[in-house]
């Protein structure tokens, strides 16, 4: 397990591929250690790269309306 920070959108691409190759790993064993670890430094990279603002809470009752016809 060679685990490096996510620095660029590269890293990220291939930490993602990584951890897409570890969703069915066991809890207990290092694969499932490894999955851990990768999804706690994408979150953290994505926090940090990809923020979505909250919605404007008008906009946010009427999508769910429309949601609920």
């Amino acid at each position: 397990m060679i685990i490096k920070p996510i620095r660029t959108e590269e890293d990220y691409e291939t930490a993602l591929q990584r951890i897409d190759a570890l969703m069915d790993s066991t809890p207990g064993t290092q694969e499932f250690d490894e999955l851990e670890v990768l999804v706690t430094l994408v979150e953290s990279y994505e926090e940090k790269h990809y923020f979505i603002d909250a919605p404007d809470p008008i906009s946010a009752i009427k999508f769910r309306m429309e949601q609920e016809n």
